[in-house]
């Protein structure tokens, strides 16, 4: 069985601990895992590869995350851009052999049950061999207004239902035979193309051309151009709802898809007053608040049912029971011209990190950290001049066509427009200061003229 990791989605609901570039399932929310690497940890032993469905910005935190578990995946399959889970899916089973069977599963999701989700997946491998298409429905733990349903008897599907106003829910809820639609599927590769391609023959289609033009060196990236002309459309739309061959096993699998802060806080250990277990939480007749901070100390009184999200960048505060409106908050924030919703001030790349210590008018200052052995692209700058002063490890600069080795407490100057590039040749992180100054200093103010790992 493969297992086929979809990471698209941003978490909006999640802001500002989510971020684009910096989604909730590589956040670190659980003993120092994330919610990506707590799903491959519990499909590595039941799957004998996995296959990364990713964003073209997102996959080197994926294969940091997976060194970290010390796993190693077989493939990965790039998205420049994403079209919902129907497309994504297709381009991977269009690499993987049609008598295979593949586990499905969104990397965002928590499943508190090992065993339960063990058996439940047994029992969907079992129906797939079969030649069915099989869902996992999660039995319900109350009325949900957040979540689309699937009808059943036994394991035939009778329906799937759109997400219900509360009277619904409820009556959902009370007939004991309609389940929340968990996202999870299990299937040959083959029989799910067949039903794509009978039910969405323009997805299909589209899909396959994109993935016979890709670049399949080392890893499948799909060309923008190619990506645009397939329809949007999720797997439920487009072949679970259509298809005669569709399966449900019951999950009472402990699973929350973390879609809230609200969500979230039903996980997380808790004081003998209800609030979020936090070294840096100095309470004082404060109740039932879920806080996060990454350092910085935060001092509640006499409030209760608050939910307290402190970054380096950002603060939220917002009520018990309304967190679903950040994202109306996120959405205030991409209509103006901040890049709050979009990146943290520390931000991942292939290479390593930066993380931006000072910014104002006229110019800004990062830290940055290669990790042995990687190096950024060769690149210049058309509005800023750099200079770089070495911190820890040894840097190899190459400014123009000269090339020089820099050590700890030594600089040097990249003037604007100059073609550059920085190298870790080194055993240890390379730590440096970057001071930027000009008219403009904006991250789209790179022109890559040679890039490792093919970035445009």
């Amino acid at each position: 069985m493969i297992n086929i990791i979809l990471c698209g989605g941003n978490g909006t609901r999640l802001w500002p601990l989510s971020r684009t570039l910096m989604p909730k399932q590589f956040v670190k929310l659980f003993k120092e895992k994330s919610l990506f690497q707590l799903c491959v940890e519990r499909n590595k032993e039941l799957c004998e590869t996995q296959m990364i469905v990713s964003n073209a910005e997102q996959y080197f935190l994926a294969i940091d995350q997976l060194h970290e578990s010390g796993v190693k995946t077989s493939s990965y399959l790039l998205e420049p851009i994403g079209r919902n889970t129907a497309p994504a899916i297709a381009m991977a089973c269009f690499d993987i052999d049609e008598e295979s069977v593949v586990l499905v599963t969104p990397s965002d999701h928590l499943i508190r049950d090992k065993e339960a989700y063990v058996r439940a997946v047994k029992r969907a491998s079992e129906l797939a061999q079969e030649g069915f298409l099989v869902t996992f429905g999660i039995e319900p733990e109350y009325p949900e207004t957040g979540f689309g349903y699937i009808e059943s008897k036994g394991e035939d599907v009778l329906a799937f239902h759109e997400k219900p106003d509360l009277e619904t829910a409820k009556r959902y809820y009370e007939a004991g035979n309609f389940y929340w639609n968990s996202g999870m599927f299990c299937y040959r590769a083959g029989v799910f193309l067949a039903q794509l391609r009978q039910y969405a023959p323009e997805i299909y289609e589209t899909s396959l051309r994109a993935y016979e033009n890709a670049n399949k060196e080392g890893m499948i990236r799909i060309t923008h151009d190619d990506m645009a002309m397939i329809p949007e459309e999720s797997i439920d739309y487009a072949v679970m709802e259509k298809s005669q061959k569709v399966r449900v096993v019951a999950a009472n699998i402990g699973w929350s898809d973390l879609g809230s802060f609200d969500a979230l806080d039903q996980h997380m250990p808790k004081d003998d007053e209800g609030n979020t277990q936090c070294d840096h939480l100095y309470a004082v007749d404060a109740k039932n608040n879920f806080i996060y901070t990454q350092g910085r100390a935060i001092a509640l009184t006499d409030v209760e049912d608050l939910i307290i999200v402190d970054t380096a960048d950002a603060l939220l505060i917002a009520k018990k029971g309304n967190s679903q409106k950040v994202k109306e908050v996120v959405a205030k924030l991409k209509s103006g011209e901040s890049d709050l919703h979009h990146i943290h001030l520390t931000a991942h790349r292939p290479w390593g990190t930066y993380t931006i210590l000072e910014e104002q008018r006229g110019f800004k200052i990062k830290r940055i950290v290669v990790n042995p052995g990687k190096r950024l692209s060769l690149q210049k700058h058309f509005h800023r001049n750099e200079h770089w002063i070495v911190v820890s490890g040894t840097a190899l600069v190459r400014i123009g066509d000269d090339e020089k080795l820099i050590c700890a407490n030594e600089s040097t100057y990249i003037p604007m427009g100059m073609n550059h590039r920085l190298e870790n040749p080194g055993k240890i992180p390379l730590v440096l200061i970057e001071a930027q100054v000009g008219e403009y200093t904006g991250e789209d103010d790179i022109v890559r003229v040679e890039d490792d790992y093919k970035r445009e």
